[in-house]
């Protein structure tokens, strides 16, 4: 197969990137299962806004805070002033979210941020976000997505990357080559067994970076998430109860039912507090409650982890919840400029596969939407600015696949190589 422009992700970075590629390029998003089950559909809280230039100093502060002062200051700039582009090309694509009595937008406020800037709808703002991308992607004629499609490796050649290798939903392993090629397959939560991500998030894009010498950042930087509902059933992944409900007020108590920390503290030392009380306590988990947060207030911005909850046995309305801490986020990856742009030529990642220094060591609440789409954007800009075809390789197309049939050993020496890579960058930097 052969396209112009070819995206590996059907997140929101990678639709958002295809959307914003120039009309008259042959776009193709391929992805590993269907386009609903990435990431970006789960998350709950809501995506950070600069309000006003008076909130700048307050975000980039809390921003850095929370990673540690380990991010890159220019990564951070670009990405709040660019935060109200990108809402109103959102709020064009027809995304809605909260709005007050007079028609403003609504904010609200999560764990390490010292002011309310965060947009939301509901508590499935990612699926709201990412379901209207998806929207607007199917109306372009230039654009092509292809689910249960799986990257099996690249097709580069002296630093240069000419497209990928893949096997369809019948087993066929084929290549497709084009001239620009996007790594937007997500994270890595798909190699751990608590986990708030989709299980076939397994690190791909990593893996094959590693595979070929493309420069990684920091893909030891594995954030856990404080409060997922705690159940003793083997599932797919974890259900994640948002920072909003902290950030309007739920508590979090020991098994004496005594609040023990303060609820918004970054994920990371909030993570610590918790494991710490559960020791303590020698229980597996810690109990949340929505107590103090108004009724209608739970309904109307909770819906979603009310439901969950009630299938799972709980009523949030007159009990504590369990919750306790899973894998979340990944905040290293393949190294990009600030175009996002990787080491190899004609290769790009955007999203949770790429690592541009905006979270550092520890991601800030509700800065991944924004990052993802803000990065993505950039990414777009500068192909459409330096596009021109690629000539392939002969050796390239004539390529023998046959290497790649024994899919599960292919997927086991990925997985233990990012893994084993993670474990040794541990061990270095203790």
């Amino acid at each position: 197969m052969k396209t112009d422009i070819l995206i590996i992700g059907s997140g929101c970075a990678g639709l958002y990137c295809a959307l914003n590629l120039p009309a008259e390029k042959k776009v193709k998003i391929i992805t590993k299962d269907t386009v609903e089950h990435s990431d970006s559909f789960l998350a709950q809280g809501g995506m950070c806004m600069l309000k006003d230039e008076s909130d700048y100093d307050s975000y980039f502060e809390d921003t850095m805070h929370a990673g540690h002062y380990e991010n890159n200051p220019e990564s951070v700039d670009i990405m709040i002033r660019n935060s109200q582009d990108t809402v109103k090309d959102l709020l064009f694509y027809g995304v809605e979210f909260q709005r007050e009595e007079d028609g403003s937008l609504s904010f609200t406020k999560e764990g390490g941020h010292s002011d309310k800037r965060i947009l939301f709808h509901a508590d499935i703002t990612g699926k709201e976000i990412t379901g209207k991308l998806w929207n607007q992607a199917r109306k372009r004629e230039n654009i092509e997505i292809v689910e249960h499609c799986t990257m099996l490796d690249l097709l580069c050649l002296d630093n240069t990357c000419y497209g990928t290798v893949v096997r369809d939903l019948e087993g066929e392993i084929q290549t497709i080559t084009a001239s620009e090629t996007i790594l937007a397959c997500g994270g890595i939560g798909g190699l751990y067994s608590h986990t708030t991500n989709f299980p076939q998030l397994t690190g791909d894009g990593i893996a094959v970076a590693l595979a070929h010498g493309i420069e990684l950042e920091h893909i030891n930087y594995i954030q856990i998430h404080p409060t997922t509902l705690y159940s003793k059933a083997k599932e797919e992944r974890r259900f994640l109860i948002s920072e909003s409900v902290r950030g309007e007020g739920a508590v979090l108590y020991n098994a004496k039912k005594e609040r023990f920390v303060d609820e918004l503290l970054p994920r990371d030392v909030l993570t610590a507090k918790i494991r710490e009380q559960m020791k303590k306590d020698d229980m597996p988990y810690v109990w949340l409650s929505m107590e103090h947060i108004p009724r209608e207030e739970i309904e109307s911005h909770f819906p979603n982890i009310v439901e969950h909850c009630r299938k799972m046995g709980y009523d949030v309305f007159h009990e504590c919840i369990p919750v306790v801490p899973a894998q979340h986020y990944f905040m290293g990856g393949i190294k990009v400029d600030m175009n996002s742009h990787t080491s190899m030529h004609r290769l790009y990642a955007i999203g949770e596969t790429a690592c541009n220094g905006v979270h550092g060591k520890n991601r800030l609440a509700s800065n991944s939407l924004l990052e993802s789409l803000v990065f993505a954007k950039r990414a777009a800009k500068r192909i459409s600015q330096s596009y021109g075809e690629l000539k392939i390789p002969e050796g390239l197309l004539n390529l023998d696949l046959n290497k790649y049939k024994d899919g599960e050993a292919l997927a086991k020496c990925y997985k233990d190589n990012v893994l084993n890579e993670i474990e040794r960058l541990n061990e270095k930097y203790v």
